[in-house]
């Protein structure tokens, strides 16, 4: 079916056809003609986490959580929802959305445009999902990057008791400055504070919801190292690798290729799992990776999977191929 909608949906404009879809298929979910897949293919164990299979949806697809019923629908072991910030922003200036069809790609400047962390929440209690649930947590793009710590607690707080995991969402090129807290020393402290929340509510609710921090692809070696040993010593649950990339470089002389914002689908492909793989060597088995990023056909998670990812997630390609992809990454990771 969605190669007959495809066409059209690609004839209108990225971000307002990117509604259409959604509408679409919360309409189809409700009125009981969506065709659901079984989730119950591969089931597997994730930061302390049962999930029917290991394929999930990667945030920014469904980034205030109002269509959580209607995804979980296509089959995923589990889905993640965001990035919130503490108080609802409209994000940057449009157009900022762009697909590029010859290349399976997207390029996004949203700028984590979203309703806030009260109005999710909101959604995910009028939801009827009872499965492994993400809340991708950021900062608002006017609080003072030195100031980051603040929101990403705020939304800590607030998200723990309807989270299954929560991921600190630090790799976005699209709010200024986000990617410095990358660095081991803003990194170290970024992360300690929120392990010390962490713990806190665990303690409080007797209930331990698993942190995971989401990177960038263009990180260098001796980057990637100093992650994975920050990650280990302040004892993080997880690591997503990874987000969108700023080298546009894979387009060639493609009209966009001067377009700001990150870069998704298949050029992300081969950074990213050269993230993965070297996250997974360094870390040696003591934290899961969860990878993300230019899966546009079964082959490609499964791929991840070899490379030693615990599980993985889509987005991009679910633009492209519809849900066609999570069948065939569900065959494939099986």
């Amino acid at each position: 079916m969605y190669s007959f909608v495809r066409p059209l949906l690609f004839k209108t404009d990225p971000e307002k056809s990117h509604h259409l879809a959604l509408n679409a298929l919360n309409a189809a979910y409700r009125l009981g003609v969506l065709p659901t897949i079984d989730r119950d293919t591969r089931p597997t164990r994730l930061m302390g986490l049962d999930l029917p299979n290991p394929v999930g949806l990667a945030a920014g697809l469904d980034k205030n959580g109002a269509y959580i019923d209607a995804l979980a629908a296509l089959g995923f072991g589990f889905i993640e929802v965001g990035t919130v910030t503490p108080r609802p922003q409209s994000g940057n200036p449009q157009p900022r959305l762009f697909r590029l069809p010859e290349h399976q790609a997207i390029i996004n400047r949203m700028g984590f445009n979203n309703h806030g962390i009260d109005a999710m929440i909101g959604n995910i209690k009028n939801s009827r999902y009872t499965g492994v649930l993400g809340i991708n947590i950021g900062k608002n793009a006017d609080t003072p990057i030195e100031q980051a710590a603040s929101d990403y607690l705020i939304c800590l707080e607030k998200a723990y008791p309807y989270a299954s995991y929560i991921t600190v969402n630090i790799s976005s090129p699209n709010t200024k400055n986000l990617r410095d807290l990358q660095g081991g020393d803003e990194l170290t402290a970024l992360l300690g504070k929120l392990k010390d929340k962490q713990q806190s509510l665990s303690a409080a609710q007797g209930r331990y919801v698993p942190l995971a921090v989401k990177i960038a692809p263009d990180l260098d070696e001796e980057q990637v190292a100093d992650i994975a040993r920050v990650a280990l010593a302040t004892e993080m649950d997880g690591i997503i690798a990874t987000n969108t990339t700023i080298d546009k470089s894979s387009l060639g002389n493609h009209p966009q290729v001067g377009e700001q914002g990150g870069l998704s689908g298949l050029p992300v492909r081969e950074k990213s799992n050269r993230v993965l793989s070297q996250l997974v060597k360094e870390l040696e088995g003591r934290l899961p990776v969860i990878g993300v990023g230019g899966i546009v056909n079964g082959d490609d998670a499964a791929e991840k999977m070899r490379l030693g990812a615990s599980a993985v997630q889509v987005y991009s390609g679910l633009i492209y191929r519809g849900p066609e992809l999570v069948r065939e990454c569900l065959k494939a990771c099986r």
